[in-house]
């Protein structure tokens, strides 16, 4: 079960050393500007690997648990599928349902653990299995890989950085299950920190932030929604930043040139 382009990886890596007997996925979305509607990343990944692909609109829907359940699965295996499983559904595979999670948890549960790692300017990050449980990304943990924060990553490139390192971690993962050996390391549920779903207002950039900050928002928000700024009554992108020495009125434009503009921040400057 897995929709995005992150998911994509660990599909492969599963059908490789698993039997996968079913891909699903999101139903197709409007996408581009020209709003056509668009299989997701997953459904064209499994197309192509002649897996077959159910797409549920509700996955409460009693059908759809019918459907799943004739399978009789030993293991479900889910990457950012988008979308809750009920307990029914979580109970049906004799061997347990696994997700693959964008960070190493406790840390950044929830949907954008990727973006909320960079914004808060983390030297390291990685992936992890679960057991999933009712709760969100609270289950007891099988394995874990982490990886170094590039000072050039933003959220695109460190996210599929993590999606190659995570695809073998899940297939491992779900071959262990299987027979019975998956280790189960439970999560102390007070701790840890909860990384809440971006939205587009989260790409605003904040001057009075150090330059240091600045950066690793915009960096977690890179591609999308995107960090953006006002100047002169318009919105602008920042496609890139660095932090620099310097010192200004926060937000004050201290200069440009061809290969940027460098803005004062609360401590120090952004080019």
């Amino acid at each position: 079960m897995g929709t995005p382009e992150f998911s994509v990886p660990a599909l492969h890596a599963v059908a490789d050393r698993c039997d996968v007997t079913l891909v699903v996925t999101q139903p197709d979305r409007p996408a581009g500007r020209g709003r056509h509607m668009a299989e997701s990343a997953v459904a064209s990944a499994a197309s192509a690997l002649g897996l077959p692909v159910l797409k549920p609109a509700d996955m409460k829907a009693p059908e759809v648990r019918e459907r799943l359940a004739a399978e009789r699965a030993d293991v479900f295996a889910v990457v950012a599928f988008g979308a809750i499983l009920t307990n029914e559904v979580l109970a049906l595979p004799r061997a347990g349902c696994l997700n693959l999670h964008g960070s190493v948890l406790p840390d950044y549960r929830g949907a954008s653990p990727v973006q909320r790692a960079l914004w808060d300017g983390r030297a390291e990050t990685g992936v992890c299995t679960i057991f999933m449980d009712s709760g969100i990304d609270t289950g007891d943990v099988v394995l874990v890989a982490r990886e170094c924060v590039r000072d050039e990553d933003d959220a695109a490139t460190l996210a599929a950085r993590l999606a190659t390192l995570g695809g073998p971690l899940l297939a491992e993962s779900c071959v262990l299950a299987h027979e019975g050996r998956a280790p189960r390391a439970p999560q102390d549920r007070a701790a840890g920190s909860y990384a809440k779903k971006l939205k587009k207002s989260d790409g605003a950039v904040d001057w009075a932030l150090s330059a240091r900050e600045i950066w690793n928002h915009a960096r977690a928000v890179t591609p999308w929604p995107g960090a953006t700024a006002g100047f002169s009554g318009k919105r602008l992108i920042v496609l890139s930043s660095c932090p620099v020495a310097g010192a200004g009125h926060p937000g004050e434009v201290l200069g440009w040139d061809a290969e940027g503009v460098t803005v004062a921040c609360g401590d120090g400057r952004c080019g």
